[in-house]
């Protein structure tokens, strides 16, 4: 699957670690709590959606990600890293597992490899409904510029994908959820009449690490630990 996506990182193993893996530990982010947390509990592999070796990064290994890695390659821990893969999965992936935890039923997909998932509530709702649904199910507050109606039609990307925004607010949808805002969503939300709500990227990436380690844990034997890690980003 990871060959259908233009993606900004490589997919898979990116650090290498022992040969044999019975334990693993998941987290969003491959930071350094993440991978101090993962030495502690005896995890034999890391796997994250934000791992290493990012295009858009300086490419000498130094301070931070020297630290990181060092401490990989010292406790031979794997790294392995999922991004735009899993951010698709139909059944694992960041946007699936969002849309489940919200009742959002999927009908179509649009965007940019077909990144920002469409779907529809059995039920409508106003928009302090669908506010406290999401802070009831995320564990936090999202920021909601709400739109001229009521809540039904819904366009979602996980993570960082405001900048889908423009193309979203063209379509006959009530609301685009995402993780992060930028400045100009505002006036588009209130130009178009489209709802923006920007639920934190961390947030709203959670779910598709822990489901596709839940997978693997089944189909493998193997013990998982999902690493839970406070950003309110």
């Amino acid at each position: 699957m990871q060959d259908r996506f233009r993606d900004y990182a490589p997919n898979g193993l990116q650090v290498e670690g022992r040969d044999s893996i019975r334990k693993i530990a998941s987290a969003v982010t491959a930071s350094q709590a993440a991978i101090d947390a993962a030495i502690a509990i005896g995890a034999d592999a890391l796997l994250v959606h934000h791992g290493f070796f990012w295009k858009s990064e300086a490419a000498p290994i130094v301070r931070q990600k020297k630290a990181r890695i060092a401490a990989l390659l010292r406790h031979d821990l794997s790294l392995f890293g999922y991004h735009l893969p899993l951010d698709a999965h139909p059944e694992l992936g960041n946007n699936a597992r969002l849309g489940q935890l919200l009742g959002i039923t999927p009908t179509g997909r649009c965007g940019e490899q077909d990144m920002v998932w469409l779907g529809e509530l059995s039920v409508p709702c106003d928009w302090p409904a669908w506010s406290a649904r999401i802070h009831t199910v995320l564990g936090r507050e999202p920021l909601v510029i709400p739109g001229r109606s009521e809540v039904r039609r819904i366009a979602w990307c996980s993570g960082g994908a405001q900048s889908y925004f423009h193309e979203v607010a063209a379509l006959d949808v009530d609301c685009f959820l995402t993780g992060e805002a930028s400045e100009f969503v505002t006036h588009l939300a209130r130009e178009s009449g489209v709802g923006f709500v920007a639920a934190g990227h961390h947030a709203t990436e959670r779910y598709g690490i822990q489901a596709l380690c839940a997978h693997l844990a089944t189909e493998f034997n193997l013990e998982h630990v999902y690493l839970d890690l406070d950003n309110p980003v």
